[in-house]
């Protein structure tokens, strides 16, 4: 038996692969080729058995079709795409792309079958294109693949991957001729299977024989990195363009006559469907090829019609629906069509495009991404690598370096033995983020067509690479391709993932996370039950989403989605369900939970342009039952339990703050004023972050206790509600009532005075340790910089803590822990700076705090620290180049000079 490259190789002993055992159903094959001989199976036939995405086949294809020059072109595919072969000529067909076969009232029942540049069948196709030739897919119609696919699922990886499951298929990932679902693997469960019932992969087998114990690396060996004339498929000196593929199907009469089928119960019905198409064609036109997976080249000879008829007599069969997509070749790198997925896509899309000195052009790209990161790579580290990597290659006795030998060299010379940049150079150069593109006139649903037309007219353009998006909403285009991938996320299209916003914290900008994903064609496909537009699809599906949610939150998150997807006219009949939801739900947490949400949206509308009055009025309402609801589910609550409802409390604050006040008064204070939302135009806080009257940003009106005209508002009302769970006593977990006390105290609704009367009737003896301390972790949640500025609350705390009893302090150790981990380092530093010194002694100026006498530590108490506010004013100068002025802030009580007792100093 001769090899690929003409070189002659072993085929396994009776011992390793049993010939004698027959298959329980063998195929029809064609006797063995002689060496020398033609691939041809009759004069007006040439099987030309390939490896699915193999450079060295597509080459060798390509001399086989130039030299035969057939009227007609068989590939292996789904039979229904023949009226899309004429699209591969378009100029705007970029491969990789891929057929996509789907069941047309079930989107989600598909399959593709990918190409790339370097595909055989690809260069087939093209090759017809230019030349004149008709090009047919002679598989098994994917009308049968997929109906048997829901009718009887295959105990295996299907013959074509469905897109939900993009694992890799049985067998090795090498991609051999007839690898996966052409060839199988060996997979079979159990000890001692008959051969018929493994799953073979071919590619192994040969290797082996040869005496490989890596297929990938003897495939390389053998086909694509042979002298230029194998390489190219042209061999010189009048070498016979067709004898690589007699030699492989020589190889695959053996092996198939030791492992029958390999194990896939599909082949038959496939193969038998390929005899069909072939005798079609043999009648019709006088040379015809055959580009498929060499595993089936044997099953391809003499076999009756009616044989094969009754094969597939049957089968069941479904409506189908066929298009291209782009795929890409992260995607190619998985177990893809063929069930022949490939580690290294973008080292073999390299092979085929520069057959000429591959390792030296390859070196090159590697150094322009390492410099493009910032690496130093000089030119003479790209000479050692490539000396290296020919070195090693002769080491090793092979024909050529390899994706090995390169990857060795680029690890000792430019990354210096770092794992890191090889795993930069694996993921963009070996793997690589090629995105194909189809022409706009393809077949397509007409939900995918509005898509094109609106990322056309966005001038959003998908790519497989992820990239950052930010957004301005302010700006109109930004504002729509917000508005579009909000839409998408409603049908279930995660092309982009919502990011934290940066360059500005005003719900004006976003930032988006973009990255598309072949099997998002599927997700439009099945969109497409919900309409013929994205925005009439995305309105029908919130409408949908919101009847079948199942808890109020889940509502409130629809109407917020589509307001930020611009949805008004699905809006009314989400706020009627969110009406008739928050009317009959009574149970406190799941109503503060959907308000945030609510509150959200109102913001967000406001921001677009989008009429939310309808939603401000519902959010009032909820706030006004999570307000009178409050306290009663606050009594007697365990740990857990008070944790919930704190998170809540806080989120619930927050809130209110937000919304405008929806009682009437004489003179109301406009919408848009500071003291209720932030301003147009203007940077508010995103959400999550702290808003004006917030547990940590005191409110422009704090002061005053209220916005101006609203002072029995809701704002009031819901201070009062916070007082009364301060002042409550041990029914009420102490974290909340810290926490409501603490509120107040930030909105300066609460003097310091009374917060230290509360803390001390919280921290009091009376009260357990456990209690004591989860008032102090409510209390202290929102900041640390109180206790530095207080120093009454920061010696209760203290005096408190002292007074814990030993047995009791491991108790609450972990909670006080908990609580000031929270701190910012500084903070705790400083914290333990002012324990640890204590109360200081009278003396000077810093002695009394405001003539009551009282000592004080240096920066408390009400008056103004004169010594350490000089001592700021003068930094502040000389970092305005002032520093030799005296400004209105110097003050007159410098404290005195220390005398310089240094030696000589008054010399």
């Amino acid at each position: 038996m001769t090899a690929p490259d003409g070189g002659a190789v072993g085929v396994r002993s009776a011992s390793t692969a049993p010939a004698s055992t027959p298959s329980a159903s063998p195929p029809a094959v064609v006797p063995a080729p002689r060496r020398g001989r033609s691939a041809r199976a009759a004069d007006d036939v040439v099987l030309l058995g390939v490896r699915h995405h193999g450079p060295g086949s597509a080459r060798a294809v390509r001399a086989a079709l130039d030299a035969y020059r057939p009227e007609a072109v068989l590939i292996e595919g789904p039979a229904e795409a023949d009226a899309l072969t004429a699209l591969a000529a378009d100029p705007a067909m970029r491969p990789p792309v891929a057929l996509l076969a789907h069941v047309a009232d079930d989107p989600a029942r598909a399959a593709f079958w990918p190409f790339a540049e370097f595909s055989p069948e690809w260069v087939a196709m093209r090759w017809a294109a230019e030349a004149g030739a008709v090009v047919r897919f002679i598989d098994l119609p994917a009308a049968h693949t997929l109906a048997m696919r829901e009718a009887e699922p295959a105990p295996g990886a299907p013959a074509e991957p469905d897109p939900a499951d993009p694992g890799p298929a049985p067998g090795s990932d090498s991609g051999g001729p007839g690898a996966g679902s052409d060839g199988g693997s060996t997979a079979g469960p159990g000890a001692g299977p008959h051969p018929a019932s493994l799953r073979v992969d071919p590619l192994a087998v040969l290797a082996e024989t040869a005496g490989y114990d890596d297929p990938e690396r003897w495939w390389e060996d053998a086909v694509e990195h042979r002298g230029s004339g194998q390489e190219s498929g042209e061999a010189g000196d009048g070498a016979d363009p067709l004898a690589p593929f007699a030699a492989i199907a020589e190889a695959m009469t053996a092996i198939r006559t030791a492992y029958g089928d390999g194990g896939d119960d599909r082949d038959p019905l496939r193969e038998a469907h390929m005899r069909l198409r072939l005798r079609e064609a043999r009648r019709a036109y006088a040379r015809t090829a055959v580009v498929c997976g060499a595993w089936h080249v044997p099953a391809l000879g003499p076999a009756t019609a009616t044989a094969d008829r009754n094969l597939l007599k049957g089968l069941p069969k479904a409506k189908v629906e066929t298009t291209w997509v782009p795929w890409t070749h992260r995607r190619l790198a998985r177990a893809g069509g063929y069930g022949a997925g490939i580690d290294s896509p973008g080292w073999y899309q390299h092979l085929f495009t520069a057959p000429d000195r591959p390792v030296t052009r390859w070196m090159t790209k590697v150094a322009g991404l390492l410099r493009e990161e910032d690496l130093p790579v000089s030119s003479a580290d790209v000479i050692e690598s490539v000396r290296l990597a020919d070195t090693l290659a002769a080491m090793r006795g092979r024909p050529l370096a390899g994706l090995g030998e390169t990857v060795d060299a680029v690890r000792a010379v430019m990354c210096d033995g770092s794992e890191v940049p090889l795993a930069l150079i694996r993921d963009r150069l070996v793997v690589g983020d090629a995105l194909g593109e189809v022409p706009p006139d393809a077949p397509a649903v007409p939900l995918a067509r509005d898509l094109a037309r609106e990322q056309r007219r966005l001038r959003l353009k998908p790519e497989a690479l992820e990239r950052e998006l930010d957004l301005d909403l302010r700006k109109e285009t930004d504002a729509g391709r917000s508005r579009l991938l909000h839409r998408l996320r409603l049908l279930g299209v995660d092309w982009g993932e919502p990011g934290a916003a940066r360059g500005g914290k005003g719900t004006f900008r976003e930032t988006w996370k973009l990255r598309w994903e072949p099997e998002s064609a599927i997700r439009v496909a099945e969109a497409g039950i919900w309409g013929t537009t994205v925005e009439a699809a995305a309105g029908t599906r919130a409408q949908e989403a919101a009847i079948a949610a199942a808890t109020l939150a889940d509502v409130t998150s629809v109407a917020e989605r589509c307001l930020l997807a611009g949805l008004s006219d699905a809006l009314p009949a989400v706020m009627r369900v969110l009406a008739d939801r928050a009317a009959l739900d009574a149970d406190v947490a799941h109503l503060a939970a959907a308000l945030p949400a609510l509150v959200r949206a109102v913001r967000y509308g406001d921001v677009r342009g989008t009429d939310s009055a309808a939603l401000a009025r519902v959010a009032a309402g909820l706030a006004e039952r999570v307000r009178i609801g409050f306290p009663p589910a606050c009594a007697n609550l365990d740990r857990d339990g008070a944790a919930a409802l704190r998170t809540h409390l806080d989120e619930v604050h927050r809130a209110i703050a937000l919304l405008p006040d929806p009682d009437p008064e004489p003179d109301p204070a406009p919408a848009d004023a500071p003291e209720t939302a932030p301003e147009r135009g203007s940077a508010p806080a995103p959400a999550g972050t702290p808003e004006p009257g917030s547990a940590s940003s005191p409110s422009p009106g704090a002061a005053s206790g209220s916005a101006p005209g609203a002072a029995a508002g809701l704002r009031d009302r819901w201070a009062g509600m916070l007082r009364s769970l301060a002042e409550r006593d041990d029914s009420v977990p102490g974290l909340l009532r810290g926490a409501a006390a603490r509120l107040l105290l930030d909105e300066g609704r609460l003097d310091a005075a009374e917060a230290a009367r509360l803390m001390g009737l919280a921290l009091s003896p009376g009260t357990g340790p456990a209690e004591a301390a989860g008032w102090v972790e409510g209390f202290l949640a929102g900041g640390g910089m109180l206790l530095l500025h207080d120093e009454r609350l920061l010696g209760l705390v203290d005096g408190w803590l002292a007074g814990v009893p030993q047995e009791a302090f491991t108790d609450v150790l972990p909670l006080l822990r908990r609580t000031f981990a929270e701190f910012e380092p500084g903070v705790r530093r400083s914290v333990g700076e002012l324990v640890r010194r204590g109360p200081a002694a009278a003396s000077g100026p810093r002695a009394v705090a405001g003539g009551t006498g009282k000592a004080g530590l240096p920066g408390f108490g009400p008056e103004l620290d004169r010594i350490r506010a000089n001592k700021a004013a003068r930094t502040v100068r000389l970092l305005l180049g002032r520093a030799g002025t005296t400004g209105p802030a110097e003050l007159d009580d410098e404290e005195p000079a220390e005398p310089d007792t240094r030696e000589g100093a008054h010399a």
